[in-house]
């Protein structure tokens, strides 16, 4: 068997590292990969946005079935062109990849099929973007419509404070065409839940929640990122709570993209707020999540390449038995670049520990420089995760190894799954 993955980050790092203990007689292609990927499988220097030099590779390599990590392939319409040619893929159609690349469409689409959620207008004119923001008032969240490697949502805890946010993103452009439209959306309170449904476009496999860490500072301070570390399980997430996210939440918004004519198959990811009212939406992604993927996966028992490759080819997951998952918990730390989340520095050689049996360190944002050296090349560097009986002892873990990789600059959070350990006490 012969399994492409697309993207080079750590969350592609992650689903190789799964499909390959699933069958471990798998030969795994990744592009463009990472240094991290190359020691379990072969990478290919192919972008992962080049939409036809990646067809040609898995016509080539004649693989069995794909698999798309990140969302901008998808929005490029890369399933599309792999099942109009009649090879198996993981992910949704470009049709469908909308619920995260664009909100408005999402948003439209949830108020349409009565999935519970904040409410939002849409704006492309900053005078009528600031009067929403007045009407609603503070807090209130600034929302980029399109993809913005998950920095695009400000929080904003003061009129001032969503006003810059609207300026930087109808005026400066930060975050480019993601941002020629803007949310302005109801603040909703509570805490965030993450949550992956893999779907056959009818049927679901949840996953066991988790809860992303999206601040760069401890105590969940500082400015957004792309997450700084995740942790599985989440005692919010009782199967009572499930139960209901799938009945109002997952099958709805499924049923209403069929309705659209855009049938959601792949990896279905429900941001979460646990509100006084129940939980609802955030926002949807297309795709595994990051760095959640990382937490997620060494926690699981059974096989993640059965419904896969299930879906991938066309299939049904209606018969599959749900996901089994190890006793104990996950905790994911990031180790990131200095500058992180703005400009980052890159290039710095990196030193890396000796790791315990229960710790999993995989490559986000690294490359080989030409000496050979294993070099920073991105914001988020690494995720480092430790499987142990207790939450406290995998953060313990997963925080002294991080602790332990070296290079010019790097930041980490010393607190993932703080929430949670407060909750137990």
């Amino acid at each position: 068997m012969k399994i492409l993955i697309v993207g080079g980050g750590g969350r592609e790092h992650a689903l190789a590292w799964k499909l390959k203990q699933d069958d471990p007689a798998a030969e795994i292609i990744a592009a463009p990969g990472n240094p991290g990927i190359a020691a379990i499988g072969r990478c290919v220097d192919v972008k992962a946005t080049d939409v036809e030099a990646l067809f040609a590779l898995a016509k080539r390599e004649r693989v069995t079935f794909t698999v798309i990590g990140p969302e901008a392939p998808l929005s490029l319409g890369i399933v599309d062109r792999f099942r109009d040619a009649g090879l198996p893929v993981f992910g949704p159609t470009k049709a469908a990849a909308r619920i995260e690349t664009s909100k408005r469409f999402a948003k439209e689409l949830m108020l349409a099929a009565n999935v519970p959620t904040a409410s939002a207008r849409t704006f492309t004119t900053i005078p009528e973007a600031k009067a929403e923001v007045r009407r609603l008032g503070a807090p209130v969240v600034v929302k980029a419509s399109g993809i913005a490697a998950g920095k695009g949502v400000i929080v904003a805890m003061s009129i001032a404070e969503a006003d810059a946010a609207i300026d930087d993103m109808l005026d400066a452009k930060v975050f480019g065409d993601a941002g020629a439209e803007v949310l302005v959306e109801e603040y909703m309170q509570g805490e965030e839940l993450s949550l992956f449904a893999l779907t056959d476009g009818q049927n679901v496999l949840t996953m066991l929640a988790a809860q992303d860490h999206k601040r760069i500072g401890d105590g969940d301070t500082g400015p957004n990122t792309g997450g700084m570390g995740a942790y599985t399980p989440v005692s919010l997430a009782t199967p009572g709570l499930l139960a209901t996210v799938t009945r109002r939440i997952l099958t709805p918004t499924l049923e209403a993209m069929r309705a659209q004519g855009c049938t959601f198959t792949g990896l279905l990811y429900a941001g979460l707020m646990l509100t006084e009212d129940g939980p609802k939406v955030v926002e949807f992604n297309c795709r595994f999540g990051d760095p959640e993927t990382q937490a997620i996966l060494p926690m699981l028992n059974s096989s993640l390449l059965v419904p896969m490759r299930a879906i991938a080819e066309g299939g049904s997951i209606r018969s599959l038995s749900n996901f089994s998952w190890k006793r104990g918990a996950a905790v994911t730390t990031v180790v990131a670049a200095e500058g992180y989340p703005g400009p980052v520095r890159s290039g710095d050689v990196i030193a890396l520990p000796e790791l315990p049996s229960d710790v999993s360190i995989f490559h986000a944002g690294t490359s080989r420089n030409d000496a050979g050296e294993l070099v920073t090349a991105g914001g988020r560097v690494f995720a480092v995760t430790a499987v142990a009986d207790s939450l406290a002892e995998a953060q313990a873990r997963s925080r002294n190894v991080a602790d332990a990789v070296q290079f010019r600059g790097r930041q980490l959070r010393r607190d993932i799954g703080w929430r949670e350990l407060a909750r137990q006490r």
